[in-house]
């Protein structure tokens, strides 16, 4: 049982609803760790092939509680960081932010962490530390510059302004804004469409993306041996596929 959270799975799709709607979903350390062995469940469970993560009440997150900090409140460690997401690096299994209110701050690096931003009309979305004296250090300040350019994140970063879903669309680091009360059909419309795919190949794919992107060659990016493709190419759902394809079917994944 989680206590900082709301954890359903079904049809290999796992959602996580942060649950502390009276701060905002504001996260203190006992709920990143917690949410932390969340998503180790997640990665470890071979039946579940997606995740999405979305907040209870009017707010996603609204970032680290400092209300919790400054109470002189119990530091834990948090190895995977803000929301279990920040600072895990091993994740090959694809994360989709539902967005549904305010992401502030850690708020807003965890959906930076996860693969897509679906985002709620009424989303908005800051890094506002400096103006609490403080950065954001558990990867917006890392993230937001790779997924939007440097120039578009400054103006964000220097500033602390609050930016709109629309603006956030415009700017690449959102993939689809949608009515607030549309927000989970969306989000679960895009985890289907992920589904429908080999599970395997999903894996493969993200991690030579991510991995491509930390190496500044093209070639050698190319070039490079990647576990998560020689899983894929060992795999049941290998043949499967093709099988599939000139039977005039639809695949059966076993995502081994």
């Amino acid at each position: 049982m989680t206590e900082f959270c709301i954890v359903e799975k079904s049809n290999h799709i796992m959602t996580v609803r942060l649950n502390r709607p009276d701060r905002l979903n504001a996260l203190h350390p006992p709920a990143n760790a917690e949410l932390g062995e969340v998503f180790d469940d997640f990665a470890a469970d071979n039946d579940m092939w997606v995740a999405i993560i979305t907040g209870e009440g009017r707010g996603f997150s609204a970032g680290n509680d400092l209300r919790y900090q400054a109470e002189g409140g119990e530091r834990v460690p948090m190895p995977r960081g803000f929301g279990g997401l920040t600072s895990r690096f091993d994740l090959n299994k694809p994360v989709i932010a539902a967005v549904n209110g305010v992401a502030m701050g850690g708020g807003f690096e965890i959906a930076l962490a996860c693969d897509l931003i679906i985002a709620s009309d009424k989303a908005r979305f800051a890094l506002p530390e400096p103006k609490v004296g403080l950065a954001a250090l558990a990867g917006g300040l890392n993230r937001l510059p790779r997924q939007i350019g440097p120039k578009r994140a400054l103006g964000m970063i220097l500033t602390g302004r609050h930016v709109a879903a629309e603006e956030g669309e415009k700017l690449g680091f959102v993939n689809e804004v949608v009515p607030h009360d549309e927000l989970m059909s969306a989000a679960l419309r895009w985890a289907n469409m992920i589904t429908e795919c080999a599970p395997l190949s999903i894996r493969a794919s993200k991690d030579v993306v991510y991995q491509s992107l930390d190496n500044a060659s093209l070639e050698a990016s190319m070039k490079a041996k990647y576990d998560s493709v020689q899983n894929m190419v060992s795999s049941e759902d290998f043949i499967e596929g093709p099988k599939a394809f000139a039977e005039k079917r639809p695949p059966n994944w076993q995502g081994r």
